[in-house]
């Protein structure tokens, strides 16, 4: 068996007795934004430090928990705080927690993640719908041995991100009169914020947000099938667009005053993916 598949089979073999349910929908909760699994039917909850073998995030605002529950009605598993590839984990690890969430029979992965705005129209605290994406320096997922029991060799990424679930997404918003950006998003290694001169670049390659997750995720579910929609919340002006310095911290407030109606967004959207 393939190590990278055995490592996934082993995480899922360790918690399957403790899994409440059959999740339809796995939800990943960026920077910011773990406090929407409060508003969940919440079942049960598993710490990754629980899972043996499993990569735990070391992020601040990343709790590292998976939590499952319904969102009206809906069976979901919530992965509160996601991991990086600038911690120090092989891209395998990075990925593992969404192929363990599909062995665990989610069908539509939905992410989401706090970003740095490069569109001039955008500003902090704007929601923009993932349309596609572009990967810049951080590693593919699917390099090496190819795992025949999740997909093909050579996956097709005409449209990662669902149409079907897009357009759901379009009409949530609004009907529940959320302004709702669309674009493209990048994913760089981090964990150092990008430079204006790489901020132009990625403008001129055609993003319109960028951040430091998200893409390579997409790309493994997309690898198992998987249906992928996401959403980021623009936290800040990318570098170069303002004259202010950019932290963390920033990221984190601006993601927390746009929580209420990112938890809007995102339970009525799961109620209409059914």
């Amino acid at each position: 068996m393939n190590q990278v598949y055995e490592k996934v089979v082993k995480c899922y073999e360790s918690i399957k007795d403790r899994i409440p349910l059959t999740p339809k929908v796995a939800l990943v909760l960026g920077s910011g934004l773990g406090n929407y699994a409060d508003t969940m039917d919440v079942k049960a909850e598993i710490d990754y430090s629980e899972i043996k073998d499993f990569p735990v995030s070391t992020v601040p605002g990343h709790a590292g928990k998976f939590i499952f529950g319904y969102v009206k009605g809906v069976p979901v598993v919530c992965m509160k705080g996601r991991v990086h590839y600038y911690e120090g984990y092989p891209i395998s690890d990075v990925v593992l927690p969404a192929r363990l969430m599909k062995m665990m029979g989610a069908e539509i992965l939905f992410l989401t993640n706090a970003s740095g705005g490069i569109n001039p129209s955008f500003s902090a605290g704007s929601f923009m719908l993932i349309k596609d994406h572009i990967s810049c320096f951080a590693p593919n997922p699917l390099v090496g041995a190819n795992i025949d029991e999740l997909g093909v060799r050579f996956p097709d990424m005409s449209k990662v991100y669902n149409p079907e679930l897009l357009e759901i997404i379009r009409k949530t918003a609004k009907e529940c009169d959320i302004p709702l950006h669309e674009g493209v998003y990048v994913q760089l290694t981090g964990p150092s914020f990008e430079s204006p001169s790489e901020i132009k670049m990625l403008r001129t390659l055609g993003a319109d947000a960028v951040g430091m997750s998200t893409v390579v995720e997409a790309i493994a579910a997309n690898h198992m099938g998987m249906k992928i929609c996401g959403i980021s919340c623009v936290a800040n002006l990318a570098a170069g667009m303002t004259d202010n310095p950019l932290t963390h911290e920033e990221v984190q407030e601006a993601s927390n005053n746009a929580a209420p109606l990112f938890r809007k967004l995102i339970t009525e959207s799961i109620a209409a993916f059914v």
